[in-house]
């Protein structure tokens, strides 16, 4: 080995590779997300103090389970090179058809129990998204906009429209609960539900799951590509059906809690919520086409919409103006991911 081999190893071995800041945000998108994050809470601070309160920031921890459940089951499945826009319709579906169960046949089935079968149904659902995805070897947003209807539609038509304003005692107990519970200077109560700690180990369990097991290792192999990944062995029928699977099984939990938190079962809820999930997963760092992405800036994207659409209501942007104003902040994100990607 000559001398100038020798030193270009030493050089390598002293200064790590991509140590520049273009390197590490190529390597981190999350980074960017956490930056215009802490830009946005710096910036409103300083103009309405009000948002520092502990108030404001349980009311944004709050907002965040539903919305953050459902962007970790469509992180798992955009990290694998699918989309899935039916969640919101198998939380639907999932969480009344179990309320009106739980009411007319079952009033004192244990909290526990009724999380668990939501959990459970869910799944189902998403098993069903699965094997069509699968077997019918067409792209899974046609296959999910086809289920999203199938499953709002058989709920309206066979199960019910009427609205639930009165819960099981159980359900409603569990949508009081406080983890913590304080008083504010303005003498109104400020709580944080229990619920809220679903959220937190919903992403452990996501990120062990990617990080830690030959599932996740088959997810990213799929979403780089899948033709490869089946010829080096990952089963494709399976990781779609667990993808999916896992995916409902979230949508559903998230349902039911979406419920206990409201104090009411309204089939037609979270309709239309689904574009600010997808958004909040591809402001979290994660590639469209699949491959890439990270539970923790997943959770980001989550908070930076959250946060935004919480700033839009505290300085009083008509509801109309909203969409328009996150529609355009998600645009200029986009544009800035596209553009580190192209430089890459």
């Amino acid at each position: 080995m000559n001398a100038s081999r020798i030193e270009q190893l030493q050089e390598s071995t002293a200064r790590p590779a991509g140590f520049s800041l273009g390197e590490f945000i190529r390597r981190r998108p999350e980074s960017i997300t956490f930056v215009l994050l802490v830009a946005i809470c710096v910036a409103v601070a300083i103009a309405n103090p009000a948002f520092l309160q502990p108030s404001t920031l349980i009311d944004i921890g709050r907002a965040s389970v539903v919305m953050g459940l459902f962007a970790l089951g469509v992180f798992i499945i955009l990290a694998a090179g699918g989309i899935d826009v039916s969640f919101t319709a198998i939380a639907a579906f999932t969480m009344y058809s179990l309320t009106v169960l739980v009411l007319n046949h079952f009033p004192g089935m244990p909290l526990l129990v009724i999380l668990l079968v939501a959990t459970a149904g869910g799944a189902l659902l998403g098993i069903v998204n699965g094997l069509l995805v699968h077997h019918l070897k067409v792209p899974s947003l046609i296959v999910t906009i086809g289920t999203q209807y199938l499953f709002r539609g058989f709920l309206l038509s066979f199960i019910g429209t009427v609205w639930i304003m009165s819960l099981p005692p159980q359900m409603g107990a569990f949508g009081r609960l406080p983890l913590l519970q304080f008083e504010s200077a303005n003498g109104a109560v400020v709580t944080l539900p229990v619920y809220f700690l679903i959220l937190p180990a919903a992403a452990v369990v996501t990120w062990w799951i990617l990080n830690r097991t030959l599932m996740g290792r088959a997810i990213f192999a799929v979403g780089g590509n899948a033709d490869v990944a089946s010829r080096l062995g990952y089963n494709l029928r399976t990781v779609h059906l667990f993808l999916f699977g896992y995916a409902g099984a979230l949508a559903g939990l998230a349902g039911i809690i979406h419920v206990c938190a409201n104090r009411q079962a309204n089939p037609f809820d979270l309709v239309g919520t689904e574009i600010n999930v997808i958004a909040a997963v591809v402001l979290g760092g994660a590639r469209i086409t699949g491959g890439t992405g990270t539970v923790l800036g997943t959770m980001l994207g989550v908070l930076l919409i959250v946060v935004i659409n919480s700033v839009l209501v505290m300085v009083g942007i008509p509801s109309t103006w909203q969409r328009l104003v996150v529609g355009s902040f998600i645009l200029l994100a986009a544009a800035f991911f596209v553009t580190r990607q192209r430089k890459k």
